[in-house]
């Protein structure tokens, strides 16, 4: 099961694991894959927390995944702070846009946030937000894999992660986008079909995989989109895939940070059940759908906003369901792919890893017998 890119990151198995929990990410490092943790909901100062804690928990590598769009409201400011940045979005802001996201809320009983629990609004989806979080991972020797989660890098920051000893990609939903990571020098692509949780485009995993595949040559591309089990990551890697990368697959272990009423909501969906909406980051990203996604989509409602507007509406919104996930069950934020039909029981972060390795075995094994 061992790739070239597992070799030149000194890793066992090509499975990468994105989440937000810095458990989740430890666990599947120290099971042999790769733990990437999702930095756009941190501070700085809070992010350099959690990597100092995964440099002692982890005994390899581990992963940091960025959110530098590629497009993005605010884009080309110059040296404004991301507090004055957040000010000057804020102005941006329809005042019916948040007065809609709080009616919403409070017609579902969503309690508001204690008094003291202030928090930004304006997360990790710019590159002036995202400029402390890249000086953070600099610091941390363990953090070897550095991922853009929307677009291409800016050219200062992959020359820099690179420089450092550190290797650097970005995810792709189209030919294109992978075409234009190859030119700017990046050293991975993750390629995710529509079927994946999140940010995504429009074509299915089976069809883009081998179409990027193709087209980048030599550069190393992790297959992300749908994949639940080993099988699927044989049938990437026989498509010429350096690893698999996977993310809704670790909502629903047990060392996740969900509430566990998020995780029933998670673990009693069928792949029937998701939506691609702009509703809560302001691109399109699929999750599950609920009354607040569809409140979103009525005629007589306002338009998403775009990134970073959007979250900037919303963000009250998560940090609330998190809180309270009984209560905002019909409108919660829950990011998830198709994959969520085959997420039905609750298991350890190694024991999933455990399990996907021996499923591509089992995999590999069939086809063997179907060549002899």
């Amino acid at each position: 099961m061992r790739t070239e890119f597992c070799e030149q990151l000194g890793i066992e198995f090509p499975l990468f694991a994105f989440t937000h929990c810095r458990d989740v990410v430890a666990a599947v490092s120290n099971a042999g894959g790769l733990g990437v943790l999702g930095a756009v909901g941190f501070t700085a100062e809070q992010l350099e927390v959690e990597l100092a804690w995964l440099d002692e928990h982890v005994t390899g590598i581990y992963g940091v995944d960025l959110v530098i769009p590629s497009k993005y409201e605010g884009k080309g400011v110059e040296g404004l702070t991301p507090e004055q940045l957040e000010k000057q979005l804020a102005q941006l802001v329809p005042q019916g846009h948040r007065d809609f996201a709080q009616q919403l809320l409070t017609a579902h009983g969503v309690p508001a946030l204690p008094d003291g629990e202030h928090h930004s609004e304006l997360l990790g989806w710019t590159a002036t937000t995202a400029g402390p979080q890249v000086e953070v991972i600099l610091n941390h020797p363990k953090a070897k894999l550095v991922a853009n989660a929307l677009g291409t890098p800016p050219a200062d920051v992959v020359a820099r992660i690179q420089e450092s000893g550190r290797v650097i990609g970005a995810l792709c939903g189209s030919v294109k986008h992978a075409m234009n990571h190859r030119a700017a020098g990046l050293d991975f692509v993750v390629c995710q079909g529509t079927e994946g949780g999140g940010h995504c485009g429009e074509v299915s995993s089976l069809v883009l995989w081998p179409q990027v595949i193709d087209a980048v040559g030599d550069l190393p591309v992790l297959a992300a989109g749908g994949i639940g089990n080993g099988a699927q990551v044989a049938a990437a890697l026989a498509m010429g895939a350096a690893g698999a990368w996977t993310g809704s697959l670790w909502l629903t272990v047990e060392e996740a940070n969900v509430p566990p009423a998020q995780m029933d909501t998670y673990l009693g969906a069928s792949s029937h059940d998701t939506v691609r909406s702009r509703s809560w980051t302001g691109k399109p990203c699929r999750m599950l759908r609920n009354d607040w996604t569809d409140a979103w989509e009525s005629a007589d409602t306002p338009d998403p906003l775009p990134m970073p507007l959007q979250m900037m509406v919303a963000l009250d919104g998560v940090k609330r369901g998190h809180r309270y996930p009984e209560a905002a069950r019909d409108v919660n934020f829950n990011p998830v792919g198709q994959v969520v039909g085959m997420m039905n029981k609750v298991e350890r972060s190694a024991d999933l890893i455990n399990r996907l390795v021996e499923e591509y075995v089992t995999a590999c094994d069939r086809l063997t017998k179907l060549n002899g």
